[in-house]
């Protein structure tokens, strides 16, 4: 049963990823062919790892059974078209929460520590003492506490903060989380979350959800944190609630244009951290995945139910 990873694995982690599937699993037989020679590998293959699928290499693909894809998110898969081949889609989700959550910590501390606040006076060589504040004393909201918002809210409880959040099924939602709700609760998170961040997966339902309506809902001092997809914020409301004072600040790894463009006012606004879409690198990334692969392999071999399945 021939894998094949495909060259679109991103970061040149292709060979990185094989010697880490090897290492593990010696008895399986991979290929990574590049890009030349990819629809012919592909051809007769039931499984193929990879960073995305362009549609000519599912068509080239005719044996496929089963696509593991090496992100958590799935909008830049043809759901429909696999599902119509009966051809399962799984993702790596989770591998990424722990280097996520640890960045979301990292940006609330920017703001309740006010790291901004001494980046700005250490340019201009300012010694102005002030005040810092404590996390333990502010409600921190995640929308979407799947794996990711559940490591989120391990962390933040360190700390002594509240955390509420939505889940799509809140009754198997994690002791960290102090209330949770259904999606129809998201308006209560948003009156109560001096921190919002959102760490829910992009799907039609959450496209454009933290439009100009739901910023409105959020207090005047509230702090979004976008490490889903940029297309979950309605980026056009946020630079105006921004401009307007109606919110305390922002910290976003993600954006619905990236590169984020250089004419962004993100770019140039104190109260805005931008990082570049690396919140969940981490050094394990590889090996994650090999390990999520692994497992699912001897799912799949097995006839059993796979893990992360998407389609």
């Amino acid at each position: 049963m021939t894998v094949v990873v495909t060259p679109y694995v991103f970061g040149g982690g292709g060979p990185i990823l094989l010697e880490e599937i090897s290492h593990r699993r010696s008895d399986i037989d991979l290929v990574h062919p590049d890009e030349d020679d990819l629809l012919e590998a592909v051809a007769e293959a039931e499984i193929v790892v990879t960073g995305r699928l362009p549609e000519e290499v599912l068509t080239a693909a005719d044996d496929l059974r089963w696509v593991q894809a090496l992100s958590a998110g799935t909008d830049a898969y043809d759901h429909d078209a696999l599902e119509a081949r009966d051809v399962a889609l799984t993702t790596v989700s989770g591998i990424h929460a722990k280097p996520i959550a640890q960045q979301v910590l990292g940006y609330l501390l920017h703001f309740e520590r006010r790291f901004d606040r001494a980046i700005a006076q250490q340019r201009t060589k300012t010694w102005e003492r002030y005040s810092g504040g404590e996390l333990g004393d502010h409600t921190v909201g995640i929308v979407g506490v799947g794996a990711i918002g559940s490591q989120i809210a391990d962390y933040c409880n360190t700390f002594d903060a509240r955390v509420i959040g939505t889940k799509r099924d809140p009754t198997d939602a994690p002791a960290a989380v102090d209330d949770v709700y259904g999606p129809d609760g998201l308006e209560t998170v948003l009156a109560e979350s001096d921190y919002l961040v959102l760490a829910c997966p992009l799907t039609e339902e959450t496209r454009g959800l933290i439009d100009a309506e739901a910023l409105a809902t959020l207090t005047d001092d509230a702090v979004l944190v976008n490490i889903a997809r940029g297309e979950v914020v309605d980026q056009g409301a946020l630079v105006d609630a921004l401009e307007a004072d109606e919110l305390g600040g922002a910290a976003l790894d993600v954006f619905e244009e990236e590169p984020l463009p250089e004419a962004s006012p993100l770019w140039n606004r104190d109260d805005v951290l931008v990082t570049p879409h690396m919140a969940g690198s981490t050094p394990h990334y590889w090996e994650r995945c090999a390990d999520v692969f692994i497992r699912n392999y001897d799912r799949f071999r097995d006839g059993e139910a796979l893990e992360n399945r998407v389609v």
